[in-house]
Order: structure tokens, then sequence, then C-alpha cells
């Protein structure tokens, strides 16, 4: 199987661990190299998160078990790049 590169999940997270905190404790997940996480939506009990992950092969479980002991849970998986290197989007004419 072709290990995962890059891995976009969308977070339902409470408002306590903030933000960096919370993308502090995904970065040290074993298997990740680097996350990014951004701010969707913003209420007055919980975030929508982003959260954009990459490593050499990205372990699902492994990121879902340290978002939901962190009281957050994934709600979808909205991008997957897997083989030897992430391939970037390209506009094409169906775009238009």
């Amino acid at each position: 199987m072709a290990p995962v590169r890059r891995l976009v999940v969308d977070v339902l997270k409470p408002h306590d661990p903030p933000m960096l905190e919370f993308t502090n404790r995904v970065a040290e997940t074993e298997s990740v190299e680097g996350v990014t996480s951004s701010l969707i939506e913003l209420d007055q009990e919980v975030q929508n998160v982003k959260l954009t992950v990459e490593g050499e092969d990205v372990d699902y479980a492994a990121i879902e078990e340290t978002v939901e002991s962190l009281g957050a849970s994934i709600h979808s998986v909205d991008q997957v790049a897997c083989g030897e290197y992430v391939v970037t989007d390209r506009p094409t004419l169906q775009d238009g």
C-alpha cells in the first residue's frame, strides 16, 4: 500500500485546549512531520478546524486517537495524498 503523505481532516474541537496547544499535540503524534491548522468556524462552545497533516507515512489511526484524546472529533477526511510524493492540485478546464 502506498504511504499517506498528506491528510486533510475537518475537526470539531472544544475551545480548550487552545488552537496552538491542540496543533502542537497533533504535531507530536508519531508519523507526523508537520501540521497546519486553520480555524473555519467559531461558536460559543466549539471550533471547526481544518488540519493539514504531512509526513513520510501518516498514520490516520494515531491522528484520530490524538484528536479524540484532546476532546475533539474528526468529522470528515477532505483530502488524502498518497505515493512517492505529494501531487499539487492544478486548475483544469473543469474548474472553469
